[in-house]
């Protein structure tokens, strides 16, 4: 029996594409294995968004290459790099990265299995030495409910891509040219899929994933070039708020919680079903990127400053108790002191609950790439840590404001828990009683904080 490794790098979005490929792996009657050293291949996942998290990607792979030489293994090590890269970089990624059997783009994760097989079974199926590169031009796949899968989460949580791809143009991003044009998964299917983890895995928490999941059913409209003045809502066909109204059709005691949400797509109907849902978290996960209408312009965002505010005081006003979290970019091309202290001013005027700030990746082959004025690495290091003190500071400020109050948890492990304002591994956590029923919602009452996180009983 073959036994394979698997190492996932990257986001949620990355992590359920690992979770298909293992369910590739495990279908075929092949066994894994976290150990390195007893396996016949090791498949790496990778990211390829920004330089840093190409930079872990290579040293992934560059761990298992120093594996495969070990004397002291008892049979070779095959290894096959996986997912963004080699999308992003199909010409070039056999000199990329050297010392590799086979490289498979984001379509072919279905078919992983088989080209381990092929690979282990050496020269009676493959010349020596040969590389295999199995990466689509276009890419177009998307897993349905019938796609056999094995959920790396915890088994009380889970994620569900609801779409692939991306039809943005954001100038500093990557991501449409390594997942291809957005492409939503068809409504039913995805209801299907959240039914069986809520009814028959006894699943807590779904979260739905995409690049943008407020595009989600609108690339299906008979007038698919929607823009920011188009009307975003269900009388044109399938959307977001229509997706969530049947998923909250699902009987059970469980969270939705939707990641990654454009600000350009969001509509009063969708305000609404958030604040009436019986199930969607009060949670809007929306990156925002910046405030500087310049900024805005300059980065190809499709909103503006007014914009933004605007749809901001929508969101608090219609969604009673909504906890916020946005992502923003300090550094890009042509960001003056003006800029970001206009920056600064609006997080200290909307005190979100959560926020992450970025320092700027110029990535090759998208336009802010070439732009004039690009900013220092000293600049953005500095602008890095003044917004971040800045946060840090109001968010202790808004864990002060909940001292004494009583709030829902869902319980990870023993000790460990987190609001429906906390998506795992990305936001705070809760510290509660040891005895609390783990993967179980649970009322505590909050008796102290730190920076991001909360101590209740």
């Amino acid at each position: 029996m073959i036994t394979v490794g698997i190492i996932s790098l990257g986001c949620p979005k990355n992590q359920s594409d690992s979770e298909v490929i293992i369910g590739n792996i495990l279908n075929a009657g092949m066994q894994l294995t976290a150990d390195p050293r007893e396996a016949d291949a090791v498949v790496v996942n990778t990211c390829s968004f920004i330089l840093d998290a190409r930079r872990e990607s290579l040293d992934a792979v560059s761990q298992m290459r120093k594996e495969a030489a070990r004397k002291s293994r008892k049979k070779p090590l095959k290894i096959i790099v996986a997912g963004c890269m080699p999308q992003r970089y199909r010409e070039q990624v056999c000199e990329m990265i050297p010392g590799v059997d086979a490289f498979v783009g984001t379509d072919e994760l279905e078919h992983v299995a088989a080209l381990i097989k092929k690979v282990v079974g050496g020269s009676a199926t493959m010349p020596s030495g040969e590389k295999i590169v199995r990466v689509s031009k276009r890419p177009c796949y998307i897993p349905d409910a019938t796609t056999p899968r094995a959920r790396l989460t915890l088994p009380h949580v889970a994620t569900v891509k609801i779409a692939e791809g991306c039809n943005h143009g954001c100038a500093f991003c990557a991501i449409p040219a390594i997942r291809g044009r957005h492409r939503s998964r068809p409504l039913a299917d995805v209801v299907a899929e959240v039914e069986t983890l809520v009814r028959k895995n006894g699943v807590k928490e779904i979260n739905l994933i995409a690049q943008d999941t407020t595009y989600y059913g609108m690339d299906t409209w008979k007038n698919s070039r929607v823009g920011r003045k188009t009307k975003v809502d269900s009388e044109h066909g399938d959307s977001l708020a229509t997706l969530l109204r049947a998923i909250d059709k699902i009987r059970g005691d469980f969270w939705v919680r939707i990641q990654y949400t454009h600000p350009a797509h969001w509509s009063d109907e969708l305000i609404k079903v958030f604040a009436t849902s019986p199930h969607v978290a009060k949670y809007v996960d929306i990156p925002l990127q910046h405030i500087s209408d310049k900024m805005l312009a300059t980065m190809s965002r499709e909103t503006d400053g007014k914009y933004i505010r605007g749809l901001l005081a929508k969101i608090r006003t219609g969604i009673p108790n909504v906890a916020i979290r946005t992502s923003l970019i300090v550094g890009f091309p042509g960001e003056t002191e003006e800029d970001f202290a206009e920056l600064l001013e609006f997080l200290k005027t909307e005190r979100f609950d959560r926020a992450g700030v970025f320092r700027y990746s110029r990535e090759e082959g998208t336009p802010s790439a070439t732009m004039p004025a690009q900013c220092s690495e000293r600049v953005k290091t500095e602008r890095w840590n003044k917004s971040m003190s800045l946060l840090q500071k109001i968010s202790k400020e808004i864990q002060r404001e909940k001292l004494g109050k009583k709030i829902r948890v869902l319980v990870d492990e023993p000790g460990i828990a987190r609001t429906e304002g906390d998506a795992i591994e990305i936001d705070g956590v809760v510290y509660v009683p040891k005895n609390l029923p783990v993967g179980e919602f649970a009322d505590v009452v909050v008796t102290g904080f730190k920076a991001y996180d909360l101590i209740a009983r």
